[in-house]
């Protein structure tokens, strides 16, 4: 790991990060599960952003600001979901939410907090690394020196949750080779 990005960092409470959660053909593998995959152009609020995604489990509408069920889990990624759940010690029905996406060389995620209705996130990183940013919400705490920047490699998976799920926002800087991702998501509470 770079000198940039010491891994004794303190980290927002609630932050967590595993390298090496995934081997090497374990993420051969599921990057083939997400190539199979029909992944749409990501819409938020009107604009189009420069990534691709398929979500499953329950789809949040960023326009509505509405939770509904969507489709099922596809059972490429169930003992991923199981694999992530034991890591946390929750059950794997837990995750209601699978979020695929594609990034493309260049494309980032503005700073932002996930939508309401998600608890728990967890992120598994592949094909590429990225540079993922943690700032403070609170415009008052937000400065250059709030800012903290890690490197998430690929094969790794970070969580987010009670404080830095709360009160951090998250960004990833604009990636420099195709990167995939894996997102996981726990409700607040069921619809």
């Amino acid at each position: 790991m770079s000198s940039l990005f010491p891994i004794e960092y303190v980290y927002p409470p609630g932050f967590s990060y595993y390298p090496d959660f995934l081997s090497d053909d374990e993420e051969f593998t599921f990057i083939e599960a997400i190539k199979k995959v029909e992944l749409h152009s990501l819409v938020f609020q009107g604009f189009v952003a420069k990534r691709r995604t398929a979500s499953f489990g329950y789809d949040y509408n960023f326009d509505r600001r509405t939770i509904a069920k969507g489709k099922p889990i596809p059972p490429d990624f169930i003992p991923l979901v199981e694999r992530v759940a034991n890591k946390l010690l929750i059950a794997p029905e837990k995750f209601a939410e699978l979020l695929l996406t594609e990034y493309p060389i260049g494309s980032v995620i503005n700073w932002h907090r996930d939508a309401p209705p998600f608890d728990i996130i967890a992120g598994i990183s592949l094909n590429a690394d990225c540079i993922f940013r943690l700032r403070p919400h609170d415009k008052t705490k937000q400065s250059r020196s709030s800012i903290i920047s890690l490197l998430v490699q690929r094969r790794s998976l970070y969580v987010i949750k009670g404080e830095a799920r709360s009160d951090w926002q998250h960004s990833i800087s604009p990636v420099k080779q195709v990167r995939y991702s894996i997102t996981l998501r726990t409700l607040t509470q069921r619809p």
